[in-house]
């Protein structure tokens, strides 16, 4: 079991730059996928962001590539998104997501048995 506590979420102007964090519980973080989702209101729950275990792999969402960083301390058991040059367009609740393995491909969020509470996500123009 994995608990996942997501901050950092707020209003930002177009422009600006916000850095979400995620908590989880447990003693096993290491051994997770930790993903970044998020959704919209009237739209479906769309990839953001992923990153391997260990090491350095990451994948982006092309709307978001260059202007988003995942990374993760495993010592702390949390994962983080920075963003920058948000755009009205980013506008959405943010989730945090975890899976010990992803088989049907990195972006696919059916693969994230562990989801967070999310957290909103406001860019204004």
């Amino acid at each position: 079991q994995v608990q996942l506590v997501e901050s950092g979420g707020g209003l930002v102007q177009a422009g600006g730059s916000l850095r979400l964090s995620c908590a989880a519980s447990g003693r096993t973080f290491s051994s997770y996928v930790m993903g970044w989702f998020r959704q919209a209101p009237g739209k479906e729950r769309e990839f953001v962001a992923t990153h391997s275990r260990s090491g350095s792999s990451t994948n982006y969402a092309d709307s978001v590539k260059g202007r988003f960083t995942i990374s993760r301390d495993n010592a702390k058991n949390t994962v983080y998104l920075q963003m920058n040059t948000l755009k009205p367009e980013d506008t959405a609740v943010y989730f945090c997501a975890a899976s010990e393995a992803v088989p049907w491909g990195w972006s696919n969020p059916q693969n994230y048995v562990y989801w967070g509470q999310g957290t909103q996500v406001t860019v204004s123009s």
